[in-house]
C-alpha cells in the first residue's frame, strides 16, 4: 500500500508540480500515471526526439537491426495483431488508463519493426497491424482527454495505412479523427473529414464499414445542426448494413456494428435534432447492449438522458445520468465524465 501526503499538503504538492517548484517523485508518479491516463513523457513532462526512431550506435547496430526486422513473418504480424485485440478487449470492459504503458510499449515494437524493415513484403504487414494499433491507441488517448496524443496517434495510423496500401484502415483512422475536431467544437470541420473518410474508402470498404462511416456522418451532422443530412446518412448506413446480428466486420476487426449498435447511433443522432422517436430506439439498443461493452453502455445511458431532458423528464434524465456516471467511473472515461458534467448542468 502507499502512503501519501495529507490533502491539505497534496494541494500544497499538485500546486507545486504544476509550478516547477518541486519534482515529481516515482511514488507519486505511479498514482497519477493511471489516473490521469497519460505516458511518463506528458506526466514529467519530456519531449520525444523529432522522428520517435531510437538512437542507432553504427552500423553494425544498424544492420542487426534490419536482419530482425527481416525475420519478422506472418506469423509474427499475427501475434502483433493479437496484442492490440487484447488491448482492445480490455480496453472496452475496463477503459484506457490502466493500459496507458502497455500500448505504448506495443506502439514502440511496432514502430521499431516498421522502421527497420527494407522491403514492401515485410513492410506492409507490420504496416497494417501498426495501422490498426495506433487507430485505437487514439481513441483511448481521446477517451482518457489526452487529445493531442489522440491526434499524433491518428496521424501514425493513417501514415502506416497509406503505406500498407489498406483504404480500409486509411477511412477509418480518419473518420474516428473527425471526432477530436468535433470535441474541439469544430463539428463543421469534422463533418468534413468524415466525407473524407468516405472518398477514401472509395469502392473498396466492407459493406459494414461503409454504414459505420454513415452513421458517424449521421452523429457529426446532427452535431452540426445539419437535420435532413442526419436523416439521410442514417438512412444510407441501414441500407448499407449487413443482415444478422453478427456485429464484428471480418475485413476491419475494429468495426463493431449490427442493428443493435445502429439503433443507439440512431437514436443518439434523432435526440440531437429533437426527434420525437429518439427514444424508441435508444431503449431498444440499451434491452440489446451488450453488458461487455462497458464504456459504451455509459455512452447509451447518456444518450438517454440526453433525449429525456429534451423532452423535459428531469427524473429520467437523473437517473440515465447517475447510472451513467457509475459506468465511467469504472472505465475512467474522461470524455464521458465531461458529457455527463454537461447534461447535468442542464438538470
Amino acid at each position: 500500500m502507499l502512503t501519501i501526503a495529507a490533502t491539505a499538503s497534496l494541494r500544497v504538492y499538485v500546486s507545486e508540480w504544476e509550478n516547477g517548484r518541486r519534482s515529481l517523485g516515482d511514488r507519486y508518479a505511479e498514482i497519477l500515471r493511471p489516473l490521469l491516463g497519460v505516458t511518463d513523457d506528458e506526466l514529467f513532462g519530456r519531449q520525444a526526439s523529432p522522428s520517435g526512431v531510437p538512437e542507432v550506435g553504427g552500423y553494425d547496430e544498424l544492420i542487426s537491426r534490419i536482419d530482425s526486422a527481416r525475420s519478422v513473418s506472418l506469423t509474427m504480424v499475427k501475434t502483433f495483431m493479437d496484442q492490440t485485440e487484447l488491448l482492445r478487449t480490455v480496453d472496452r470492459q475496463m477503459g484506457a488508463s490502466s493500459l496507458v504503458d502497455q500500448m505504448t510499449g506495443h506502439l514502440t515494437t511496432l514502430e521499431d519493426a516498421l522502421t527497420f524493415a527494407v522491403l514492401p513484403d515485410t513492410r506492409r504487414p507490420v504496416a497494417r497491424a501498426l495501422a490498426g494499433a495506433a487507430t485505437l491507441a487514439a481513441w483511448q488517448a481521446l477517451d482518457a482527454g489526452a487529445v493531442e496524443r489522440a491526434w499524433r496517434n491518428y496521424e501514425l495510423g493513417k501514415r502506416a495505412a497509406q503505406e500498407a496500401e489498406e483504404p480500409m484502415y486509411l477511412a477509418h483512422a480518419t473518420a474516428e479523427q473527425a471526432y477530436v475536431l468535433n470535441d474541439a467544437g469544430r463539428p463543421d470541420m469534422a463533418l468534413q473529414l468524415v466525407q473524407e473518410a468516405h472518398r477514401l474508402a472509395s469502392s473498396q470498404a466492407s459493406p459494414r464499414l461503409r454504414a459505420w462511416l454513415f452513421a458517424a456522418e449521421a452523429e457529426l451532422s446532427a452535431k452540426a445542426g445539419l437535420a435532413d443530412e442526419c436523416r439521410r446518412a442514417l438512412d444510407q448506413a441501414t441500407a448499407c448494413l449487413p443482415d444478422g446480428d453478427e456485429a464484428r466486420d471480418p475485413d476491419m476487426l475494429s468495426i463493431f456494428l449490427n442493428s443493435g449498435h445502429l439503433a443507439r447511433w440512431r437514436g443518439n443522432a434523432l435526440a440531437l435534432i429533437g426527434e420525437d422517436d429518439a427514444l424508441d430506439s435508444l431503449y431498444a439498443a440499451l434491452e440489446n447492449a451488450d453488458a461487455t461493452f462497458v464504456r459504451a453502455t455509459s455512452g447509451l445511458r447518456c444518450d438517454l438522458a440526453q433525449a429525456h431532458l429534451s423532452r423535459g423528464e428531469f427524473d429520467q434524465a437523473q437517473e440515465h445520468l447517475r447510472q451513467a456516471r457509475l459506468l465511467a467511473n469504472r472505465t475512467s472515461s474522461v470524455r464521458h465524465r465531461r458529457r455527463i458534467e454537461q447534461l447535468t448542468q442542464r438538470l
